[in-house]
């Protein structure tokens, strides 16, 4: 069950730190009753942002197995040699 803290409770800031530090999910915090941003650990967000980047590179890689099986790929020695042709490099 996440944890939902008024806007008014930041005032006191190293008890919100301490909540922060001592609830493993986030903290929703609301004004008026509307959801206003969530605050979490950095080290969860660190995990997030790993995790969010692990994922980009494994869809990345799935991309280029289909590529690659397709028979879409060039040889990278094949590439420079048309590049320095073409542009006379």
């Amino acid at each position: 069950m996440p944890v939902c803290v008024p806007v008014k409770d930041l005032r006191d800031t190293s008890a919100f730190i301490d909540l922060i530090e001592r609830t493993p999910e986030p903290i929703i915090v609301t004004k008026n009753g509307y959801d206003q941003f969530v605050a979490i650990r950095s080290a969860d967000y660190d995990e997030l942002q790993r995790s969010a980047a692990k994922s980009r590179v494994l869809e990345r890689m799935l991309v280029s197995e289909r590529e690659r099986s397709e028979g879409r790929t060039v040889d990278a020695k094949g590439l420079i040699g048309d590049l320095r042709s073409r542009y006379g490099l």
